[in-house]
């Protein structure tokens, strides 16, 4: 008997536990991670949009961190309403699928501009001087918010990658399990 249909027979005896076993520990890991990324996808662009506002004429070296600020917390908590997503598989609403993809694009498109510039500027006077006497500044509220808030874009992303990685290759060896034949 081979080490792969021991496996197979003890999961098949032991599934409808594990199952539920697997139910209760997603529920219980998942709902506070979405929950946590529901309340920081609306502070977040709050916050951006408030900082922005409230310093919108404290960074006269680069004057347009504040407005980036502004509209890309605008558009993160537009985001959902902006987005069209086709309600029905009627043929007939074909050109309703057309119509949402080409401004879904366009939205993503501007978005993604707009944060390669707002890129641009943040980091282009990386280490601003935060004294307003002393001539060219950059409030340093105002920066420092910009700059972690553009960094931590970064930081999710490569997180959201490497997990990807991850569940890609771990989640075969485990669903399948590891066919070890002596």
């Amino acid at each position: 008997m081979t080490t792969r249909r021991i496996f197979t027979d003890t999961v098949s005896e032991t599934m409808g536990v594990e199952t539920t076993l697997q139910n209760i520990s997603c529920c219980i890991l998942i709902t506070p991670a979405l929950v946590t990324c529901q309340l920081s996808g609306v502070a977040i662009p709050i916050a951006s949009i408030v900082v922005g506002a409230q310093y919108l004429h404290s960074c006269p070296i680069q004057r347009y961190i504040p407005i980036y600020l502004v509209v890309m917390g605008a558009f993160g908590l537009a985001l959902p309403l902006l987005t069209c997503k086709p309600g029905s598989n009627d043929p007939e609403a074909n050109n309703q699928v057309i119509r949402c993809n080409a401004w879904n694009s366009i939205v993503s498109l501007f978005l993604f501009c707009w944060f390669i510039a707002g890129n641009m500027w943040i980091y282009s006077i990386y280490q601003p001087n935060y004294d307003p006497a002393a001539g060219a500044y950059c409030d340093k509220t105002l920066y420092l918010f910009a700059f972690w808030i553009t960094t931590l874009v970064y930081i999710a992303t490569g997180v959201g990658i490497v997990v990807a990685l991850v569940n890609r290759c771990v989640r075969p060896c485990v669903a399948g399990g590891v066919d070890v034949d002596m």
